[in-house]
């Protein structure tokens, strides 16, 4: 015979597994563990015999071939157990390290074990009765939160969904998931409010209770769990002297608490923020040494308890990556270039792979100074003082005030490579952090709201992946810009601390499509549009996701710094850390980072005061050398300002202005592309104004040109046409938006003008051509008015539909309107019926005369002279005989 079990102390999710393993094995007894928690038990009473399980003692005295174990990896002995019996293992704990070599294990990274067996139910098209789908439902809400605790993936939620349209009653589960404690529950809770103990570890608060539990048969994780809520600590760690032996329960709030860890230590299991053990005594436990058995192991438990926090923060979290390192032979020169050029205060001097100092500015603006013509190892300040990135904060703070270095390298610890230096700045950050970061759970909940699952799950791969391919990887800029500013935003690019183009590669392997790169740069594009039905399938498995929700590609970027050899030039590019590839970028609201891979999931990195700026409303360049770097930095603080409603912060406005004439460096092609992302905005017009203003426009070119009668065209345009918000068209090719804007913003420029600002800014042709259309069409409209549709038509025929729809669209005298209304729905698609053919066949030689009578047969249609094929008809013998 077949059985199927699982642990003691019974929740939920172990009894609706066995439930969903009898489901797809209905030959297979589900056998009920001797001890099952109060609402487990509670659920049983009422809809148990609907259920299929059975009772150990009901067994047939056979032989047991097969054991399925669900939610648990440890058995308990059965009678007919034989060497013959094989073990197969269905859980989503992790895998422990003393397995059983012969048993078959099957383990899944899901927040609940039922979630596991729901899948193969579905993939079996089995039949569930309501009952069945609500015992399930509420194994996965029991172990997941209700789908809200960190371990839920979306595996749990699509199991969930089956479940509800199977029939699973929410309001039967509402009452099974949190019920009141019993009598015995409640004082036991009092006993272990008496005695309990408070334990700050780095930077965590852990709660330690003790009580005996000899007279109590109900399960213990209720009562935790309420301690848990009441006290609120970031650890929990419950010990109840129980008749079996002494009972662990230990419960995490914070990610850096890991209870996993605890319970294994102590012979259990479980996950990082729910995990239990039983200690097994040598004697059955007595109330007179219950006092004595309870403080031997809370002491225990408190020895051990600084091996599962880890520090909030530890240098890793601080540090930055690929320092550049000094060899002792580099000359003073050749170092006061690298800092001019890098900006860093501090460089490791590192000999045959070892650190033997550390080389300041001071000492190198000393040098120069006195003219000393000196190297590395004669300026620097010798010692071999490093930290590895485990360290904490704290010992970093004591090793720099020991040393008097304000920059240590960080080494790696298993070989004492140099991977990375912190500074002082960087300790006094950490030290004082801003109160204003949200925290992993704030972060992970609003992608939740901001992203659609298929999308968040797309993001979660990528993070997994990068954490399994040891790489560190970061959404940057605009998309945690918006993401804080609760604005929705599906397009993001990664970044990567490392090779982007290897970790792509790597991607498509895995996952399929395609990756185009650029060493130069450390870019790559992974091509996810071409092979999109495949890709899903390799992400989502059989979650129940479209292919086309997925983006076209993926944009990864290898972390890098940038520096320019002249103002307005593009940049060098090198390979740096994520906070130096910040460092580059034109204001601090867009230097926010969020790091995807691991336990980071969710962290918000804040290097250069972004946040608050955000939060205040203010567009502030990173340096003073900002738009020296990089003048269009003008038009997209403008562009920021205007979009977020922000002001531009008085330094970053008194540098804009000292720097405008750095626009005559900029590129053509450059600025216009900056025009073309100002005039899909919704607020164009304001931005136009600004840039005006403040004398950008006029720096720019001196025709171009802004007034009122140009702003009020606009507006009466432009608020008729639909624009797409947040500046999201990124096409090379300008929309109906963008020409209709171009249009009525140069049409007042001459020819001369005209020409001059395409040699400037290299406008497109057929933009050119429209623009002087739009001209012409505004000029010749008044003579229209009065005029025989047939005029019109010969007047407007020439012009294309983007110059007459921008003149209609802003022009306020309504017989214009009326003629341009005309032309477009009626006058431009009238023709005659006749052909050259029919004047051949009427005797008339191919001629000039041809065209002349055609347009004559036309223009007699548009002004009422003929009304019919007949009229057409008499009409074009008269003008043949003529």
């Amino acid at each position: 015979m077949r059985l199927i079990m699982t642990h003691e102390q019974a929740d939920l999710d172990a009894l609706a597994s066995m439930l969903g393993a009898h489901i797809l094995m209905p030959d297979a007894y589900a056998v009920l563990p001797r001890q099952i928690n109060r609402n487990g038990q509670a659920f049983l009473r009422k809809f148990g015999k609907e259920l299929g399980f059975t009772r150990s003692h009901d067994l047939p005295r056979k032989n047991i071939e097969e054991i399925i174990l669900v939610d648990t990896q440890s058995m308990v002995t059965l009678r007919g157990i034989t060497r013959d019996t094989t073990v197969r293992v269905i859980d989503h704990h992790a895998r422990k390290s003393r397995e059983q070599a012969e048993w078959n294990y099957e383990i899944h990274d899901t927040g609940a074990c039922t979630t596991v067996l729901v899948e193969k139910i579905m993939e079996a098209n089995l039949p569930v009765s309501p009952q069945e789908a609500t015992l399930m439902l509420l194994g996965i809400y029991e172990d997941t939160g209700s789908l809200t605790y960190p371990n839920t993936i979306a595996r749990d939620a699509s199991a969930v969904s089956y479940l509800l349209t199977m029939g699973a009653d929410l309001n039967i589960a509402s009452k099974y998931l949190n019920p009141p404690l019993s009598n015995a529950q409640m004082q036991l809770y009092d006993r272990l409010l008496q005695n309990l103990m408070t334990v700050h570890i780095e930077q965590s608060m852990l709660v330690v209770a003790c009580a005996s539990a000899l007279d109590l048969n109900d399960e213990i994780s209720s009562v935790a769990h309420r301690l848990r809520e009441f006290l609120e600590p970031d650890g929990l760690i419950v010990l109840a002297l129980t008749r079996m032996g002494l009972r662990l329960v230990a419960r995490g709030n914070s990610p850096d608490v890991d209870m996993a860890k605890l319970a294994k230590h102590f012979g259990g299991g479980g996950h990082q923020r729910a995990a239990s053990a039983l200690i097994r005594l040598q004697s059955r436990p007595v109330a007179e040494q219950s006092e004595l058995v309870l403080n031997h192991y809370q002491q225990k438990v408190l020895d051990f308890l600084p091996h599962i926090v880890s520090p909030s923060l530890q240098v890793k979290h601080i540090m930055s990556q690929n320092p550049l390192l000094l060899s002792p032979e580099t000359t003073v020169q050749e170092v006061a270039e690298l800092m001019n050029r890098y900006g860093f205060e501090g460089y490791p001097v590192v000999e045959d792979g070892r650190v033997i100092g550390l080389l300041n500015r001071r000492n190198v603006d000393r040098a120069l100074h006195h003219k000393l013509d000196a190297t590395t190892r004669e300026l620097m300040d010798s010692g071999e003082v490093s930290v590895v990135p485990e360290d904490s904060i704290s010992y970093l703070q004591e090793l720099m005030t020991a040393s008097g270095w304000g920059q240590v390298p960080v080494l790696e610890k298993e070989h004492g490579k140099v991977i990375g230096i912190v500074t002082r700045t960087d300790l006094l950050g950490a030290l004082h952090p801003a109160t204003n970061i949200p925290s992993q759970d704030e972060i992970i909940t609003r992608l939740e709201h901001a992203l659609p699952p298929s999308r968040l799950q797309f993001l979660k791969t990528i993070a997994r992946h990068a954490a399994d391919f040891g790489v560190s990887a970061y959404i940057v800029g605009g998309f945690v810009r918006d993401l804080m500013l609760d604005l929705r935003s599906q397009d993001f690019d990664i970044v990567i601390e490392g090779d982007a183009i290897a970790f792509a590669k790597d991607l498509a392997g895995k996952f399929g499509g395609r990756v185009v790169s650029h060493s130069r740069f450390g870019t790559a594009k992974w091509i996810i549009s071409e092979e999109k039905e495949a890709i899903a399938k390799a992400i989502f498995g059989d979650d129940l996701f479209e292919a086309e929700l997925l983006p076209e590609h993926l944009d990864l970027i290898s972390a890098r710094t940038e520096f320019y050899e002249k103002p307005a030039a593009l940049p060098t590019v090198e390979s740096s850390s994520i906070k130096m590839d910040l460092h580059r970028r034109d204001f601090t609201i867009n230097t926010l980072a969020l790091q995807l891979d691991g336990e980071n999931f969710g962290t918000l990195f804040d290097f250069w005061g972004g946040l608050g700026d955000l939060q205040d409303g203010k567009i502030k360049v990173l340096h003073a050398l900002s738009f020296v770097d990089d003048a269009t930095r003008m038009m997209r603080a403008v562009r920021f300002a205007m979009r977020f409603g922000f002001s531009i912060e008085a330094r970053t406005l008194s540098l804009l202005k000292n720097s405008l004439p750095l626009l005559n460096e900029i590129s053509g092609a450059r600025l216009l592309h900056e025009f073309n992302l100002i005039l899909q905005e919704p607020e164009a017009i304001k931005m136009l104004q600004m840039l005006h203003d403040l004398g950008v426009l006029a720096h720019i070119h001196p025709a171009l040109p802004w007034n009122e009668h140009i702003r009020e065209r606009l507006e009466r345009a432009l608020a008729q046409v639909d624009a797409k918000v947040n500046g999201s068209h990124k096409s090379t090719d300008l929309n109906e938006r963008q020409m209709l804007a171009y249009c009525l913003w140069l049409e007042g420029l001459n020819a001369e003008e005209l020409a001059s600002l395409n040699e400037r800014m290299v406008l497109p042709a057929r933009l050119t051509r429209l623009i002087e259309q739009t001209r012409e069409t505004r000029q010749v409209l008044p003579d229209l008015v009065d005029a025989k549709p047939s005029k019109v038509v010969e007047v407007l025929q020439h012009m294309q539909d983007e110059a007459l729809y921008a003149v209609r669209l802003s022009t306020q005298d309504e017989r214009e309107i009326e003629v341009l209304d005309s032309y477009i729905s009626q006058y431009q698609h009238v023709s005659q019926q006749a052909s050259g053919a029919d004047l051949r066949a009427l005797g008339l030689e191919p001629s000039p005369q041809y065209e002349i009578i055609l347009q004559r047969l036309k223009a007699a249609w548009l002004d009422g002279e003929i009304h019919n094929p007949e009229e057409e008809k008499e009409l074009l013998k008269r003008l043949v005989a003529e």
